[in-house]
Parts: C-alpha cells; structure tokens; sequence
C-alpha cells in the first residue's frame, strides 16, 4: 500500500484567506450596524421584545464571550430608542396612614420639579404662615372672639351672683376656682364661721343647696360652652388664614400639575394637613415641646417637616428614550430596592425618604439584562424577580418580611405597576436546569435567543468582520488593521472555531486579538498593524501560557515521562491527549500498551478496573472489544485475556478518542508486529472499525510536534488522525513548514485496516469466502494466535476433567439419591 495517499500536504493544514478581500485599512470601512453571525439570536430577541404578551421575557443561551451580553445590549438600545421614555415614580407621605408611603406616578422629567417645588412650597409656608398670624387683622378677629366670649361668661356670673344674693349667698373667686359661701351681714364667712352659726341657722343655709348647686352648675355649664365655642371660632378662624395661605401657595402647583390627578389629589392632602396641623408652623415644634438636650431640639423639629418631602425613585431627565439597564450585581436589594434605615436615639428608625430604588424601578418601561447565574446565587433574588413579573409590580419589602420571618413594624410602600422585559444571559446547561426543575421559568421566560459559537466562513463574513476590528479600534482608539493583518486575524478566528469553513463568533478573545496586535505594531512603529504583528501577538500569547506544556515535554525528553519516538514496539503506541489549562490548551502523547495471554477475560481496561476512566472512555474499550468479536470470533468463540492501559497515568481518563490507539496496541500485541515509536496516533472507533472524527486535533498535533523537535526531526515521524477530521485543520506555521519539507507527516485514515497497515508497514488483510486472512498480514497473525489460545484452552479444559473425574458409579449414586433428602422447594410452591 503506497502510504502517500494518506498524506496530508501542508496546503491542507491551513485555510489561507485572501488579503485582497479586505480594504487598505479598516479606518475606511462604514461602522457595523448589526451583531455578526447571530441571526436566530436576533430574530429571537427581535420577537420577545416586540410581543406584548405575558412571560414572553429572554434567556440568551451562549458560552461565555460569545458576544451574548453585547450583542443584546446593542440591540435592546436600538430597539429602545424607537420607545418612548417611561413615567417617573416618586414616594410620598400617606397622611391617614405613615406606615404606607403612596407612589407618585409623573410624566419625564417632572418628579425632580415636584421634588423642589415642594420643599420651596414648605419654605414659603414657614415664612407665610406666622406672617399671617401675626397680622393685626388676624389678632383683631382673634381679640373680638375672646372678648365676646368673655363677654358673655361675664353676663353668666353676673345673673349667677344676683340669683344667690337673693338667697343670702355671696360668689367668690378664690384660688382653686369659683365657691358659693353664705352671707352674713352682708359679707360671706368662712367655714369656720359656718360652722359656729346656731343649727336653725345652718339649716335654712343648706335648704338652699339642691337649688343652688343646680344653678351654679348650670352656669359653669355655659361658661365652658363658652369657651368651646370660642376656641372653634379661633380654629375657624385659624383654617381660614391658613388656607388662604395654603390656597395661594399651591395655586402655582396646581396649574403646573393640572394633567396629573394623583399629583392634584396629593397636593389637596398637603393642604389639609397644613391646615390641621397649622400650630407647627406657626410655633416651631421645639418650642411646643422643648427637649431636655438643646442641641436635639432643631432635628425634632426639622424632622416634622419631612413629610411634605417628595422621594424621586426612579430619574427620567436626560433620558431620550426607554431605558437598558445591565445589572452585573443582581442581589434582592438591588433589583427589589430597599428601605434604609438612620440611627436616632439609639435606635434604628426610618421614614419614606428612605425608600431606595433597584434595578426594576430603573428599567420599568424598558430592558433590563442580567447574568442569570449572578442572579441565581444572590439569595432570595430569584424569588423576588419572579413575584415581581407574576404579579407585575414591584413591591419593596424588608426580606425577613419577603419570607415572613419576623413580624417587624416596618413601612409597606404601594406597589409600582411594572412594564420591563427582562433579558437573562447564561449557558445552555444552566437553561436547561431552570426549565425542568423550575416550573415558573418555563412561565415566565418563553422566548430562548441561542447564540452560536461559529459561522459560515464566506466573504460577507470577512467583511463583518474588518468592520468589527474597524469599530473597535476607534471606540478603543487603537491602530487600524491593514488587509494583510485582517486576512491573519481572519484566519486565527478559523482556528479559534476549530474549522477551517467556519470562523469563531466568541469576540472577546477576536477583541483581545486585536488590542494585542495593535500594542506590537505601536510597539515596532507601524501605523497599521501588519501580518507580523498578529503572528507577534499568537506567539507572545503561547509564550505567556505554555509553561505548564513546556514542563511536560521537558519531562519526556529528560525521560522522566516515556515516550518514544523512534524503532517500532510489539504492544505500544503513542495515543494522544489533550490538556487544558486556564486559557491555554495543548495536546501531550500518552503511551497506551497493551499486553494480551491465555485465558476468558476478554479485554480489560486497568484503569477501568481501579475507577480511573470516565464512562465514555469505558464505552470506547467496549467497542474495540465488540470489533474484535465481529472480525475474529465468527468461527470459534473469542479466547483470550488482555489488559490495556495508559502508562504513568497518575489522573483520570476520559472520553474516547484514543479507542482506535488502543485497538491498534491490542492487536500489535496479539499480532506480535511491532508498531513504529515515530507516529502518533488518535481518534474514536466504532463497532465496523471505522476511525470516527474527535476534539482538540490541531493541539494534539502540535503536542507530539513539540515532543520530536525537542529531539530532533528525523524526516518520518508524523501522526495518525481521522479522515473527517482534515477540515478541522487549522495548524501553527512551524509545524506547516516541517510537513512542507518533508520533516514531519500528518496521514488521515478512515478504517482501522488502513492505520494499522501504517503503523506496522504490514497489509491488515482482507478475509477470503471462508473468512480466513491471507499469509503475511495482521489480521491473519491475530487469528493464528487467537486460534492457538483456543487450541491451549481446549488442551487445559480436557485435562482438568480428567483430573476432577470420581470412581465409576460414584456421581450417578450421589445424584439420585441427593433429590430424595431435600425438603419442599419454597420457589416452587
């Protein structure tokens, strides 16, 4: 078999773009007006913020730096400002009940001029109010009111006193009040001179007692009315200059809040409330009830004027449109809002100046995007999102109260009707998560925007993407990339996908690309960036991160770690692996033996057996298991035992692309054929014995490349790979310019025949009608052993028996006599 038609030419190890398909510099280009490669995200997310329906929220599905948050925050800012801006909310004081602040719906830009507006109001009634009161027209009406009423508690003594000097009685005012005392002579005695007075006397004195107590209690019956009724009047009389103050002050007010009927209603609460409470501003509350410390007086009294303030929640002034707001800190104070508190007296006290807003109160009437996973480990955030979109309001709530914990006095403001879509960005595992086991997710979230990882590579896509280099150099101020350098980065975006039609769509690592090209090129003097700077920007990356894999290949060429790359060896292949570390992923050979004896066992896998293979690598060994059935057992059963493992293996083994490695040791060892130390091997296999496409190809090549020219390129190494992975070919300079020169191969083959031929320089064999191998392959030199291990084990079992045998007549007694000493089978009945 000429081995040449597995070879790989170095023209497929690489997809060369065109630089002629890009412009003199992407300085020229137009700015990028739409998010590249993500159509069906698009169209998803175009159709979730669009519908007006119930649950129809966003879970953005993508791998970290896919553009996810990105691409949506464009988006969403296109599409909010096609959206009007939102009303304002603001909290104000509930008069007939503190504890519950009302909310305050405004048009943009209002809250902020009511805010002031009332606090101006509350200035110019301080001032107002005791001027008014201290009017001489107000103390005249006042005066006449008191003096009419003592008027008429005047003409009420004076018909008192008349009615008891009639009877021999005398009124007398004394410290403790009015008094009735008799009259003697014309002047009242005291009550040690009533008490010397003859008993006749006495007693004509307190005949009159019923009469008198009646009148006197009438009068001062009166009298109080009296005073009622002047006190109301002074009230009266108070409301209305107070009102006609309060009337003048919120004239201005009123006009300006004509279209808003809560702000009407609101301000026809404050008027009342002055009024009932007119004394506080006539009289500062300090000196109504002045405090045993002075210098807390002026806070008591300040404080009672917080109530007419205005709380501004959520700020529409320099807002052109509905608003996006990204949440990178999604905890249950943050989205919710929250009630803060201010230390008084020792004590913890607040009031609804204190409330705060949260994100919801922010993006109300717009997008609001979150990590979900941000969301989802902030305690009780979930939660509250969820309640706030079923019963769409926000509702803010100290959390010991969300989940009724403590039954504290704290304030309950009205809820805020909510209008927010909410976009949340995580990955397709964490998706599936919540809709399974969270029923209220699959309610609530309806539309999934699936970012994909990789395009199409095409020229339109090209172009896309010199104007997403374009946009970040001026946004960024960075140098511009000259056709040659977009054409290299272009390429190095193929890689990143792992396919040479397709280009990475993950524009974060693309982005840091580009910053680091652009500091080489500053660096060297360019004022574009050329080719050589990306190449310089890749290989000052590997530089920085390769450490760990230049340890492992220092490990093999000082021969702490065996791998061999030259002669040939019965039972022993180099498999390769793939290794990640942090950003940084690189491929390493293994060497996988394989040692085959006499006996049933069939294959076994020693890491298998002490638990350290995964179940796909387990899946695999299966496999090759069943393969060998199929292609050597048709006749006779398959008898032999063998073992496989990967040597100085310390971790865990998973996944199963080294399934046809280990086949091709297996039957290396059954074979007796050695395998040549100078190729490296990979891929899966399948029950027919076709080698299957695997992972990671481009950094296993490069691996086993760095091992053989740390000790030097002998013009035959190469490695082994499966044919549908060519596509996936994406290799470094270096190890194209070695396979150009003839110094390193890379064959892909599509069968198990075709790689063992390669490794072993021996045809596998093709089997005749009868289904044996000609002479001189592999398959017939497996079948020969296979059938002398069966010939052994049929040679051993004939002499055991003969070995176990009893005297003749023995068994067949003890047979027939044993079923007559057994009871009853508790089975069978």
């Amino acid at each position: 078999m000429d081995i040449k038609q597995f070879e790989l030419s170095a023209d497929q190890l690489w997809q060369h773009t065109d630089p002629a398909l890009f412009p003199a510099s992407t300085e020229e280009l137009e700015p990028l007006d739409r998010v590249i490669g993500q159509e069906r995200a698009v169209r998803s997310i175009d159709f979730g913020v669009a519908i007006e329906s119930y649950g129809y929220n966003i879970f953005a599905v993508g791998p970290p730096g896919s553009g996810r948050t990105t691409a949506a925050r464009n988006f969403l800012t296109k599409r909010a400002e096609t959206l009007p801006v939102p009303p304002e909310w603001c909290y104000v004081y509930n008069f007939e009940d503190p504890r519950r602040p009302n909310a305050l719906r405004l048009p943009p830009g209002r809250a902020f001029d009511l805010r002031d507006a009332m606090d101006e109001l509350v200035d110019q009634l301080r001032r107002e109010i005791p001027r008014a009161f201290e009017s001489e027209h107000y103390e005249e009406r006042r005066r006449e009111i008191i003096m009419e009423m003592q008027r008429r508690q005047q003409a009420l003594y004076e018909e008192l006193e008349r009615y008891l000097r009639e009877r021999g009685f005398a009124l007398i005012r004394t410290q403790m009040g009015l008094n009735i005392a008799p009259l003697i002579d014309g002047a009242p005695i005291t009550g040690e001179e009533y008490q010397k007075l003859p008993q006749e006397v006495k007693e004509r004195f307190e005949s009159y007692r019923p009469q008198l107590q009646e009148a006197f209690d009438r009068t001062m019956r009166q009298a109080r009315e009296l005073d009622r009724e002047a006190r109301q009047a002074i009230e009266a009389l108070n409301n209305d200059v107070a009102g006609f103050v309060v009337d003048n002050a919120l004239t201005d007010l009123q006009e300006q809040y004509a279209e808003c009927p809560e702000v009407l209603e609101y301000l026809k609460a404050v008027r009342q409330d002055v009024v009932d409470n007119v004394e506080n501003f006539v009289q500062p509350q300090e000196e109504q009830a002045p405090m045993p410390l002075p210098f807390l007086r002026r806070a008591v009294g300040e404080g009672w004027f917080t109530r007419y303030k205005v709380n501004v929640l959520a700020d529409a002034r320099d807002r052109e449109h509905a608003p996006v707001v990204i949440e990178d800190n999604p905890t249950y104070h943050n989205l919710i809002g929250r009630i803060e508190h201010r230390a008084e007296f020792g004590a913890m006290v607040t009031d609804f100046t204190q409330i705060r807003s949260g994100a919801l109160h922010r993006a109300n009437g717009g997008y609001l995007v979150m990590e979900a996973k941000n969301l989802l480990v902030n305690p009780l955030a979930w939660s509250a999102l969820k309640r706030a979109l079923h019963n769409r309001e926000i509702k803010i709530e100290e959390m010991t109260q969300f989940w009724g914990l403590l039954a504290t006095v704290s304030l309950e403001p009205e809820p805020i009707p909510l209008d927010v879509k909410v976009v949340l960005i995580g990955d397709e595992l964490l998706y599936q998560l919540l809709y399974f086991y969270d029923e209220d997710f699959r309610e609530l979230f309806k539309v999934k925007a699936e970012f994909t990882t990789h395009v199409k590579r095409d020229d339109q896509m090209a172009h896309d993407y010199a104007q997403f280099v374009g946009d970040l150099c001026r946004r960024e101020k960075l140098r511009h990339f000259g056709p040659d350098a977009m054409a290299r980065l272009y390429e190095e975006a193929s890689r990143m996908s792992g396919d040479q039609q397709k280009v990475s769509t993950r524009f974060a690592p693309i982005a840091d690309l580009v910053r680091e090209a652009s500091y080489w090129a500053s660096h060297e003097g360019h004022t574009l960036v050329t080719a050589d700077d990306v190449c310089r920007a890749v290989e000052e990356r590997i530089y920085r991160l390769s450490l760990i894999h230049e340890r492992f290949v220092e490990n093999i060429i000082d021969g702490v770690h065996f791998i061999d790359t030259e002669g040939a060896v019965v039972g022993q292949v180099n498999g390769l692996s793939v290794m990640q570390s942090a950003e940084y992923m690189f491929g390493m050979p293994s060497r996988i033996t394989a040692r085959t004896f006499l006996g049933k066992a069939g294959v076994i896998s020693i890491d298998r057996e002490v638990k350290m293979s995964g179940p796909i690598h387990d899946k695999g060994q299966l496999i090759l298991a069943s393969y060998l059935s199929s292609r050597f057992a048709q006749k006779r059963s398959l008898s032999m035992s063998a073992t496989i493992t990967f040597e100085q293996l310390y971790s865990g083994v998973e996944g199963d692309s080294a399934s046809s490695t280990e086949l091709y040791a297996l039957l290396s060892a059954l074979s007796g054929y050695p395998i040549k130390q100078n190729l490296a091997v990979t891929g899966s296999v399948n029950q027919f014995g076709e080698v299957q496409p695997i992972g990671g190809v481009n950094a296993k090549i490069e691996g086993f490349f760095s091992v053989c020219k740390e000790r030097g390129l002998t013009g035959d190494q190469g490695v082994l790979i499966p044919k549908a992975n060519v596509r996936h070919l994406m290799l470094r300079d270096e190890v194209r310019q070695a396979v150009e020169k003839g110094q390193f191969h890379i064959y892909a083959v599509s069968t198990i025949e075709e790689g063992i031929e390669l490794l072993t320089g021996v045809p596998a064999g093709t089997p005749d009608e009868e289904g044996n191998y000609p002479e001189g392959t592999v398959y017939h030199a497996v079948q020969a052993k296979l059938d002398e291990y069966a010939e052994r084990m049929k040679e051993e079992g004939k002499e055991e028996k003969e070995e176990e045998a009893p005297a003749f007549g023995t068994q067949q007694e003890e047979e027939e006599e044993e079923p007559k000493d057994e009871g009853p089978d508790d089975g069978d009945e």
